[in-house]
Order: C-alpha cells, then structure tokens, then sequence
C-alpha cells in the first residue's frame, strides 16, 4: 500500500461522526468494546464494524485482556496523517502553529 493510499484510508475513517467521537473518546485511554458501545445509542455489532475501520485506517490499536478486547488511539499514526497532509496543502500553517499557539497562551503579543 502507497502512503497517498495509507493516508486515504485515514481520512475516510475520519469522515464518520461516529468514528471520530470513539477517537475523541478514547482520548482518556484505553477503553473496552463494550464500554465504547455503551456510550452510543447504536447496536454493539455497528460500533464493532466502526472499530474495525478505525483499525484497519492504523488509528486505533487493539489487545485481549482475557474475553475483552481493549481499544487505544494510536496518537502517532493520526498526527502523522493529518501533519504530512496539512505540511503539504498549507505548510505555513505548520510554522504558525510552532508560533502563535501554545496552550494556555492567549494572543500575546495583542
């Protein structure tokens, strides 16, 4: 698989409301297929098929922990899709970005 395709994948996974509520959620760590299916008013099996998208697009990672499986982002493998698209579309954006914010800074400088 190309990296153009890899980074694809990535963004149709990011595409789904649902898909990116999980990442959001799982933002506090690892969490339990069940406990991530819970928080959904949808059925068990749609949230498994959107983890298995997630998966399958590297951004989420997956371990059994006896009969639970346990899903974790996968922090590195998102920053880099998004940062090697963004450096390319708007790369000054990536300079602002190391200039202008920080967190807990608030327009200084204004």
């Amino acid at each position: 698989m190309t990296e153009a395709q890899d980074e694809a994948g990535a963004f149709r996974a990011l595409a789904d409301p649902t898909r990116r509520q999980i990442l959001e959620d799982l933002r506090g760590g690892e969490l339990a297929a069940g406990e991530i299916a819970a928080r959904f008013a949808i059925s068990a099996p749609s949230i498994s098929r959107h983890l298995g998208v997630l998966k399958g697009a590297g951004l989420v990672t997956e371990r059994r922990e006896g009969n639970r499986i346990l899903y974790a982002l996968a922090q590195d493998r998102l920053a880099i899709s998004i940062g090697r698209f963004l450096s390319v579309v708007c790369p000054e954006q990536i300079v602002l970005r190391h200039t202008t914010w920080r967190p807990g800074a608030q327009n200084e400088g204004s």
